[in-house]
């Protein structure tokens, strides 16, 4: 019993999502558009990350233990 009860508010909640685009509220408007722009940006156009926002991993994953290089800058504690 205590199942269902669980899975009740739980199937409620997964039906939240929405797969429409996204658009503002009736009576309600996109943001102005930015200073030295000649259009207001589109709702997919204000949810683009860049590539800053948002960086690759450049880094390869160490696959075993390596022994640290000395580290100049790593001094104990005054």
């Amino acid at each position: 019993m205590r199942h269902i009860a669980a899975l009740g508010p739980a199937a409620l909640l997964a039906g939240c999502g929405t797969a429409a685009p996204l658009a503002p509220p009736q009576g309600a408007s996109l943001p102005t558009a930015p200073y030295g722009a000649t259009e207001r940006p589109s709702a997919e156009e204000l949810l683009r990350r860049e590539a800053l926002a948002a960086p690759e991993r450049s880094v390869e994953l160490r696959r075993r233990s390596e022994e640290r290089q000395d580290d100049p800058f790593d001094l104990p504690p005054e």
